[in-house]
């Protein structure tokens, strides 16, 4: 039998290593083509490795709990294929900046000297890519110091700009501004008693609690609210979800129409599909919804419809329930995880009216929706004004105010307020 090397793959154009969570399968047992083998961490999500080759695994390269970059191998697979029909793995090479990192961090520099490493980046939990590591050991910024560093990239990370001009800051004696001073923030330590349960927060809570917290010091954080009047979108609905459901084999929920009097109002007003990089704006041609989906284990993650604009309620109603489902089953990917413009959370499915949420970085922009509930309002009829049971909803838009003023936040809100209280009720699905 031929051997196969299973190598570990690249999982998302920022993505260079992984950490090993578990092993599925142990020597000696017999795999499938594009079954998965192992279940690994990256800096975005935990994602199942599919094996590239059918055959048996001979050997395991990598324990459980080590980082592994992309293009490693961790496994070796007895296969039945002929040397002649073996076609090598290969991993999209990384530009020469980041094989520079690679060297550095194989304790040589870039002129071929060896280096002692300045110290142990993978002590921190915060994601640093590995061109930003690379200035790190050779500019000799210690751990602290690197954490300490305000960024400015996707969810606040440390872009290369973010680094160098800290460099260059130091270099000159300016003063730097951090993101992470431990002085400058005093901590109130928590009381425990000997009642309290201590629980030690998991790898994803630690990310999240971190991305929040740079998300409310990158962006001034505002919000504008709108109750709509959804009447015609729930007796709609009621018409067409049996039908739906019988057909496609699908739940329709309210997400994908709301979703898409998101996308009509993104085009009213393109300024607010945009993320700030530095002192720029950049404006995204692509309209890409995240949309915040609440884990069995307490934690959020959100997924990414790509392109949402180019789908109609029926493929908006499937891509929900599909990107809702695999991430609750953990088996999102994580490019599905990356390029989002704009963000949806729905705080309606806990029984909330309103909520303030916050920015998901370098976004600048996140609607909350509440809960659809039934309210006696005074409606216009031809005959004079009159109070009806209708069924009404309140959007909350969090916009970042670096970027985006009142009157544009408040515009698109009710932009998509009015598309929602406009619906077509005769269109099918």
């Amino acid at each position: 039998m031929a051997q196969a090397e299973l190598i570990m793959p690249k999982m998302g154009e920022s993505i260079m290593e992984a950490t090993i969570l578990k092993w599925l399968k142990k020597p000696g047992d017999k795999i499938e083509q594009d079954e998965s083998v192992l279940e690994v961490a990256t800096d975005k999500v935990d994602t199942e490795v599919p094996s590239s080759y059918a055959g048996v695994l001979k050997e395991i390269l990598a324990k459980e709990g080590e980082v592994v970059k992309v293009g490693k191998a961790i496994a070796i697979i007895s296969t039945t294929i002929t040397a002649a029909d073996s076609v090598p793995i290969t991993i999209t090479s990384p530009v020469a900046e980041i094989k520079k990192e690679v060297a550095v961090t194989a304790g040589v520099s870039s002129n071929g000297h060896a280096t002692a490493p300045v110290t142990n980046y993978k002590d921190s939990s915060r994601f640093y890519s590995p061109l930003v590591k690379n200035i790190a050991k050779e500019e000799q910024i210690v751990l602290a110091e690197l954490e300490a560093i305000a960024g400015t990239g996707a969810e606040g990370r440390v872009t290369k700009r973010d680094i160098l001009d800290y460099v260059a800051n130091k270099k000159l004696g300016k003063s730097i501004t951090t993101s992470r001073s431990v002085s400058s923030i005093p901590l109130v330590p928590a009381s425990i008693s000997g009642g309290d349960e201590i629980i030690q927060m998991d790898r994803m809570r630690k990310m999240i609690a971190e991305r929040m917290v740079d998300s409310k010091r990158i962006s001034p954080h505002v919000t504008s609210f709108v109750e709509a009047d959804v009447t015609n979108i729930v007796f709609w609905r009621n018409k067409w979800k049996n039908e739906f459901q019988k057909r496609e084999g699908d739940a329709l929920t309210f997400t994908p129409i709301f979703i898409e009097a998101v996308m009509m109002a993104i085009k009213d007003f393109p300024m607010i599909n945009v993320q700030v990089d530095g002192d720029r704006i950049i404006k995204k041609k692509d309209i890409n919804i995240g949309m915040a989906v609440a884990l069995p284990t307490g934690n959020l993650i959100v997924p990414v419809i790509k392109k949402a604009d180019q789908y109609n309620i029926s493929g908006l109603a499937k891509a929900v329930n599909d990107l809702a489902k695999r991430a609750r089953e953990n088996k999102l990917k994580p490019d599905e995880l990356a390029g989002g413009t704009f963000t949806v959370s729905n705080v309606g499915s806990f029984g909330n009216v309103m909520g303030t949420p916050i920015i998901m970085q370098p976004q600048v922009a996140i609607l909350a929706l509440g809960a659809v509930q039934k309210k006696p309002s005074v409606i216009e009829t031809p005959y004079g004004d009159a109070i009806a049971i209708r069924h009404k909803m309140f959007l909350s838009h969090s916009y970042d105010h670096r970027v985006v003023d009142g009157a544009l936040g408040g515009s698109f809100v009710r932009r998509v307020a009015d598309y929602l209280e406009k619906f077509d009720v005769n269109k099918s699905v």
